[in-house]
């Protein structure tokens, strides 16, 4: 497999969210919530710079993330996000790849209006991570600064409660990579007082800045998951993702599991 192509799948691995656990709201004073998540993914091709899903590929990946959120005050939590990759990856008819890494984010969510819906900024600063291999071009380093908008909102639909969730952001990451925006968003309904239907969309536009290998590069993600809670304080996360769009990225597939716990 050529460099160039195996940087372009490790990209995706640090620049897409696997879940949108925190949305615009924030923690009650001195509340702490935990979720622990693991995406198992594949794709057999890849998008070209066209957009089509052009070329077979070889890609595997395990994904496992955690995040930690503390309420500060009820209008200020803190996060950190720990994280650890290992990806296998081959042009079809090469010999795979193998590489994994880790990472760990920190920052803080604010909540500045709740009139209308609520609407928060976040910021926060992450470690060199999955992108950042042995492998990679010049062994680029991954860290990056993240300033994000975020609103939501609540709403009624069939006599069920539900969410609504949007949020545009600006990464600013180290060269040779280039700066990315991604767009999220999550709608989700209370079919039942203890099931949680969520739908959500991913999305990354690659900026300018970059220095080769690193070309433009976009990813679009949807996924649908049911979050059922077990008991007061323990709840269970399971759904199903894939790529129906994207350039200079694989075609990507997989399971997203997560346990979530609130004091």
């Amino acid at each position: 497999m050529r460099l160039h192509r195996f940087v372009a799948f490790l990209v995706l691995l640090g620049s897409v969210p696997e879940a949108a656990w925190a949305g615009a709201w924030t923690l009650d004073r001195g509340q702490w919530q935990m979720i622990s998540g693991t995406t198992v993914s594949r794709a057999t091709r890849e998008f070209d710079a066209s957009g089509a899903a052009s070329e077979k590929v070889i890609f595997n990946k395990l994904f496992v993330q955690s995040s930690l959120e503390y309420g500060l005050t009820d209008a200020v939590t803190l996060f950190v996000a720990p994280e650890y990759v290992t990806v296998q990856s081959a042009t079809k008819g090469q010999v795979p790849t193998h590489a994994r890494d880790a990472a760990v984010e920190v920052g803080a969510r604010v909540l500045l209006l709740t009139r209308i819906g609520m609407f928060s900024v976040q910021g926060s600063a992450k470690t060199a991570g999955a992108f950042d291999m042995s492998v990679s071009v010049d062994q680029a380093s991954g860290r990056q600064a993240e300033f994000r908008l975020l609103y939501g909102t609540n709403y009624r639909f069939l006599r069920c409660d539900g969410f609504a969730d949007m949020q545009i952001a600006e990464r600013w990451i180290s060269r040779p990579r280039p700066n990315e925006m991604t767009i999220d968003g999550t709608m989700g309904l209370w079919v039942t007082p203890r099931t949680l239907a969520m739908f959500q969309s991913f999305n990354t536009l690659s900026g300018g800045g970059g220095r080769a290998p690193y070309t433009f590069y976009r990813a679009h993600k949807l996924e649908f998951s049911i979050v059922r809670r077990v008991t007061e304080r323990w709840s269970v996360q399971i759904g199903i993702f894939a790529s129906p769009a994207g350039r200079n990225v694989v075609v990507e597939r997989g399971v997203v599991t997560a346990l979530w716990y609130r004091v």
